[in-house]
């Protein structure tokens, strides 16, 4: 059952700002996927629910070659799932939302309400730390922008403080020949992942590695970088040894918790495997590439 709260429903990015501003006990809704749920089991009671849901500066997809690909946060999983150039550009990210949840949830929910909900199974976070996105936030007196591989501090926690709202979700333009995969690991298809893995990978003109990024969903308290297995790729010529013996350092240096899904041991063993695949594959993509 859900406690009575008071319901705002600014009409502009500016007044919902300022109405965080003034309320101190206050949860910002917007598809409300994960909000309400807390809020049904009693976990979180707030006196006042912010309603972002229509504030239309918050909605948006636009790319530009130089600049990249720029996501407003109340832009919804279905939106993004649906968009040509995403699919063109990221076509990791249109996989990606294909797997996430139900349509009815990808329909209501939104990027920027997953990521602030910080929830280590999510995945968005993973997929786009590979993809070297940066989110901007803000209050009534500025904003801030950060790598995302920076904003998540612990479970369903960023550095986001009261008052500030996510803004913006900001993908660079992928280099030439480069890469990208994400695989998660579930029971059921549209479930989130008992633990997942995305990768990225950026090639020399001759072949070696340029750039390599290494990301686990469900590992750990956040999204959690490999950057040892990464390291060990740059500047090598890639081949399956080298991502078996990243996915094994990606199974040691990961932080998973058994529960009724699955064991520590188990996680980790799926762990290293989704690393080496997804290495793999977004090998071979950057190979195609132009």
């Amino acid at each position: 059952m859900i406690n009575d709260f008071h319901y705002l429903k600014p009409a502009s990015l500016k007044e919902a700002l300022a109405m965080y501003a003034e309320h101190d006990d206050c949860k910002v809704i917007c598809g409300g996927q994960s909000l309400l749920i807390v809020m049904r089991q009693g976990m979180v009671t707030p006196e006042y629910l912010l309603d972002i849901k229509h504030v239309k500066e918050l909605s948006y997809i636009k790319f530009e070659e130089k600049d990249g690909l720029r996501i407003g946060a109340a832009t919804t999983h279905r939106e993004i799932e649906k968009s040509d150039i995403i699919e063109k550009k990221y076509p990791v990210l249109v996989a990606m939302e294909e797997k996430l949840a139900s349509i009815q949830t990808r329909n209501w929910g939104t990027i920027g309400g997953n990521i602030a909900h910080a929830d280590p199974a999510g995945d968005p976070g993973p997929v786009l730390i590979a993809l070297n996105a940066e989110i901007k936030f803000g209050n009534s007196s500025g904003e801030t922008t950060v790598p995302l591989d920076e904003f998540f501090v612990d479970y369903f926690e960023t550095k986001m403080e009261h008052g500030d709202l996510a803004l913006e979700i900001h993908v660079p333009t992928p280099e030439p020949k480069f890469g990208c995969a994400y695989q998660k690991f579930n029971l059921l298809d549209s479930d989130m992942g008992i633990v997942a893995a995305a990768a990225s990978v950026t090639l020399n003109a001759d072949g070696t590695c340029k750039a390599a990024r290494i990301v686990l969903g469900n590992a750990g308290p956040i999204p959690l970088r490999v950057t040892k297995a990464e390291d060990l790729l740059k500047g090598k010529k890639l081949d399956d040894a080298l991502f078996a013996e990243a996915g094994k350092i990606a199974s040691e240096d990961c932080e998973p918790v058994a529960d009724i899904h699955a064991s520590e041991e188990h996680r980790r063993h799926v762990l290293g495997v989704l690393t080496k695949r997804m290495l793999k594959k977004a090998f071979e993509q950057a190979q195609k590439a132009a």
